[in-house]
């Protein structure tokens, strides 16, 4: 794909999450998602082999029945009420139909399906614009009609969500399906909890996007695709222990960034007298928190002396190592001292 096109493409992808995030119509919001969907097409499928191209009509007949059912309900919601506008969303219906929506885009189960056979199909690079930008609109949508959604289909959705994405990766070698199954459980706390509060949920996003960016880059630049990988190649000796600490903070382990929005997530929650979802999500993130601590095992066999020769992968110039570690890496691992600051 030549550099012009690729541009373009970056350009309509950007261009379609602005759209959506700044609209206060639904047919505006609706045209954002589409342009969206249509520029990530080209981007997936670009290596031209037949699991990128099934990966790409995946994610195409997916997005493409979401964004039909919020172009369904914002019309069911406009016959009802006469108003197009975002917040104006009124009739019961069309709100179950629209988190539903919402819920396909962005892959909470139990319509998730489609979200490990995506991102197996695709790059890192890819996978990493997927799991991060482009949650932004759908986000952004449910952020903006926070009070309006259904509570009861969020809150079971998120629940089933945890369950499911620390299920799912236990038994995984791919680590792309890992991942995708991690996206799936951490999506499902933003659900459940976007209906009590907003900001947490925002919280949530913000800190699983600068967790998730530095752990992909760093097995974007090692080569690793497998687990068995981690324990065959020798990343670089600073970023070894790094990699792993950012691997324990996705998973929630105190006391790491990654801890503070979950921690923040049950408080609220048991301050609403919601103890028994509170106890399901934090028992389901355990699930999740073996498969990072089994990763973060694998890491370590390359860091500790062993006869045995290990072949390294690592491509990166020393410079360039310190300068992804010195904007990436530090921000997802040493937040948690601000969270006194981040309480909403």
């Amino acid at each position: 794909m030549s550099p012009m096109i690729t541009s373009i493409l970056i350009l309509s992808l950007a261009t379609g999450t602005i759209i959506t995030m700044a609209s206060f119509h639904w047919l505006l919001a609706w045209m954002g998602l589409e342009l969206n969907t249509l520029a990530i097409l080209p981007i997936i499928s670009k290596s031209h082999h037949p699991r990128a191209t099934e990966a790409s009509t995946k994610y195409f007949l997916t997005q493409a029945a979401a964004s039909a059912l919020i172009l369904f309900s914002s019309v069911m919601n406009a016959q009802a009420t006469g108003q197009w506008g975002i917040l104006q969303l009124e009739d019961p219906l069309a709100q179950t139909l629209l988190t539903m929506a919402l819920a396909m885009k962005l892959g909470l189960a139990p319509a998730h399906f489609w979200l490990p056979e995506v991102l197996q199909g695709t790059s890192f690079k890819t996978g990493l614009i997927i799991i991060t930008w482009q949650k932004l609109a759908p986000m952004a949508l449910l952020l903006l009609t926070w009070n309006q959604a259904s509570m009861l289909t969020l809150t079971m959705m998120g629940s089933l969500s945890v369950i499911v994405g620390g299920l799912g990766g236990l038994n995984q070698t791919q680590l792309r399906k890992i991942i995708a199954f991690s996206s799936i459980a951490h999506l499902g706390w933003m659900a459940t909890i976007i209906t009590k509060s907003n900001k947490l949920a925002l919280l949530n996003l913000t800190m699983y996007i600068l967790i998730s960016t530095p752990m992909m880059l760093s097995l974007i630049f090692s080569s690793t695709k497998t687990t068995q990988d981690l324990t065959t190649s020798a990343p670089s000796p600073i970023l070894a222990p790094l990699t792993m600490m950012t691997l324990l903070s996705l998973g929630g382990l105190p006391p790491l960034s990654g801890f503070m929005p979950k921690w923040l997530t049950l408080e609220e929650l048991l301050a609403q007298n919601m103890a028994p979802l509170a106890t399901v999500l934090a028992m389901s993130t355990l699930l999740s928190l073996f498969f990072y601590l089994r990763l973060s095992y694998s890491l370590s066999v390359t860091m500790s002396p062993s006869p045995t020769k290990i072949s390294s992968k690592w491509r990166l110039k020393p410079n360039t190592s310190t300068l992804l570690l010195s904007t990436t890496l530090p921000p997802s691992i040493l937040t948690l001292p601000l969270t006194p600051l981040m309480k909403p």
